[in-house]
């Protein structure tokens, strides 16, 4: 697939739905070199995923059955967040562990919600049985090529925006995200993928040589909890990824919690994940190495605001 067309046409697709997010840099959180990072959970919804949903739907013909979509709480609220904004039907299904204030951000979008006991993995079963039922399209999370196209365009965004930097960290759960970024780069700039210790279906993948399923858990779970990488993701990874880093549950929170107190920005776990790797030294860049780092998520729980 020619993933950097893809990109060019879904980013024109989408402009008129979803927002350009701000770049700052800084030299903060006691790093000894300045950053640079894409505020992209300032995203409709919160995080990235509109793109990603938002391409899905104005690419293809939305049956009468409307749209379905599994997810850990972020995906399910950009497909419904889309979906209400193009006039079609949403039913969304959600693990438990997606928590109350992804759930809540759900329902204020309108869309049907069904509550799933388990993980990730039972919100799809569900989500694929109701598509059978009722015919409705099924909007995949992360390993579909509508989404990944969709979610690369935050990378070429950041890139007309003016980009300096030889390396970007990237926080990693299905594989979505990075996918799209590896697509539009294609190695023009080293990307590291990050994922928390607990939940590494691309670390783990890489090792072993192909998509396989790992436990999931942690506090990032209900964000970068999937059991398996995407099929998209993986060939990607293989051919483009510069490298692959773990971080601790308490390298995430610190990070959050640095984010806050520095900047007053408010992330959930998964959106600090990649500033983690360079605060607890996962990655540490060679003297002289430009970085930048995305924020990805903004939807913590409980939502403090409740």
């Amino acid at each position: 697939m020619d993933w950097k067309a893809e990109i060019e046409a879904a980013k024109a697709r989408v402009a008129p739905y979803v927002r350009e997010t701000p770049v700052i840099t800084t030299q903060s959180f006691g790093l000894s070199h300045a950053i640079t990072m894409k505020l992209e959970h300032m995203q409709h919804t919160g995080t990235f995923k509109a793109r990603g949903a938002f391409n899905t739907l104005l690419s293809t013909d939305v049956p009468d059955g409307g749209v379905v979509a599994a997810s850990g709480g972020n995906h399910g609220a950009a497909v419904a967040h889309a979906a209400k904004a193009l006039g079609h039907d949403a039913h969304i299904f959600v693990p438990e562990l997606a928590g109350p204030a992804k759930i809540d951000l759900i329902c204020r979008t309108g869309a049907e919600l069904t509550v799933v006991p388990g993980e990730y993995a039972n919100a799809l079963a569900a989500a694929q049985a109701h598509e059978a039922k009722t015919g409705a399209m099924q909007i995949h999370a992360y390993d579909a090529p509508g989404t990944v196209a969709g979610q690369g365009t935050m990378m070429a965004e950041w890139e007309a925006q003016g980009l300096d930097a030889d390396t970007v960290l990237i926080a990693v759960g299905g594989g979505g995200l990075i996918g799209g970024a590896l697509g539009w780069l294609q190695g023009r700039r080293k990307v590291v993928g990050v994922e928390p210790r607990h939940c590494c279906a691309l670390h783990k993948a890489l090792e072993y040589g192909a998509p396989c399923d790992v436990p999931v858990s942690g506090v990032a779970a209900n964000a970068l909890g999937a059991r398996r990488i995407g099929e998209i993701c993986f060939g990607l990874a293989q051919a483009h990824l510069g490298a692959s880093v773990l971080v601790d549950d308490d390298a995430i929170t610190a990070a959050q919690v640095a984010l806050w107190r520095e900047w007053r920005i408010l992330v959930e776990p998964a959106g600090a994940a990649a500033l983690a790797a360079l605060m607890s030294g996962a990655y540490q860049p060679e003297p002289g190495e430009k970085v930048a780092v995305l924020l990805c998520g903004a939807n913590p729980a409980p939502d403090p605001i409740a």
